[in-house]
């Protein structure tokens, strides 16, 4: 079953996206998943060009994954499968509000993700390459990934903390590797805290942030509070949109895959920064990590407050 709708848009990028596919299982039902593999849909449904780095157990899981990668118009070539560790899964639970928690199996096949000349060609030729710090707790994926920046010509690295999946000397590095970072309210506050950072303000923060990555664009998810994006010395700001939350699972991936959509294509920044948070505050709107949404409903929701 498909589960993104496509639009057109003016230009096409190349894009390849690093690091966890799996199952996301919840009490009732299960879907595919992974910050990685849900940017790359939300990419390929504004008809970017796609590629997909992971890994796969070599098993029945690893399988029907792969077939609902091709049901999704996502090429497997780039995804390798392995024979010592199973495909991932994640148990997520909702609270109340629909905020999501994960447990997550260690060590799955992702964590094996072997560096290869291919891999280093394809992020050679890419316009953007999307990871995260998930994939960075083995050594063995964590080696690859840190090779492959090195070919990288933009990073855009999405924190996208999991305790206890991480640790802020692995996080230092790829911050300094990276040429966009995404964190969201509490994962900047955490790092900000590990530099001895005591932020007067937000954009304090990100800015020292800025200036000890050596990156320059920032961008912070503020919850139901909006964003806040930093981008070629300006600051932009978007209040976000006000939604029924169904549940939190994907909605930061589908945002930051929509921004970076907007910015590669040279977009007006402040325009990409508000239609992030519409296709964020959609997504949240809806269950599972991947629902369709069209340019309409984009619409809609970014005309709402308009007189």
């Amino acid at each position: 079953m498909g589960v993104l709708l496509t639009f057109k848009k003016i230009r096409m990028s190349k894009i390849t996206c690093f690091g966890e596919i799996l199952w996301d299982v919840f009490p009732t039902h299960k879907t595919i998943g992974g910050a990685p593999l849900n940017v790359a849909l939300r990419l390929q449904s504004f008809q970017n060009e796609i590629a997909l780095i992971s890994c796969l157990g070599d098993d029945k899981s690893g399988t029907e994954l792969q077939l609902e990668l091709q049901k999704n118009s996502i090429s497997s070539y780039y995804i390798q499968k392995d024979k010592e560790y199973k495909t991932s899964t994640v148990a997520i639970s909702l609270d109340e509000n629909g905020s999501a928690s994960y447990l997550i199996n260690h060590p799955c096949a992702w964590d094996n993700i072997q560096l290869n000349s291919e891999l280093k060609s394809l992020v050679k030729s890419s316009e953007a390459f999307v990871f995260g710090s998930l994939v960075a707790r083995s050594n063995t994926s964590r080696n690859t990934l840190i090779k492959l920046l090195t070919f990288s010509k933009f990073s855009v690295f999405d924190v996208n903390l999991r305790p206890p999946h991480y640790n802020i000397s692995s996080i230092k590095v790829l911050m300094n590797a990276a040429n966009f970072i995404k964190f969201n309210d509490d994962e900047i506050t955490e790092i900000s805290k590990s530099l001895g950072i005591q932020g007067e303000s937000i954009e304090h923060t990100i800015s020292y942030v800025a200036t000890y990555s050596n990156t320059a664009s920032i961008c912070v998810t503020l919850g139901e509070k909006g964003a806040i994006l930093y981008y070629e010395k300006r600051f932009f700001y978007s209040k976000g949109y006000q939604v029924e939350v169904a549940d939190t699972v994907g909605s930061g991936d589908s945002f930051l895959a929509t921004l970076i959509d907007a910015l590669l294509k040279r977009e007006d920044p402040q325009l990409a920064i508000d239609r992030a948070c519409a296709v964020g505050a959609l997504v949240a709107k809806s269950s599972g990590a991947n629902p369709m949404i069209s340019k309409e409903e984009i619409d809609a929701i970014m005309n709402q407050d308009l007189p």
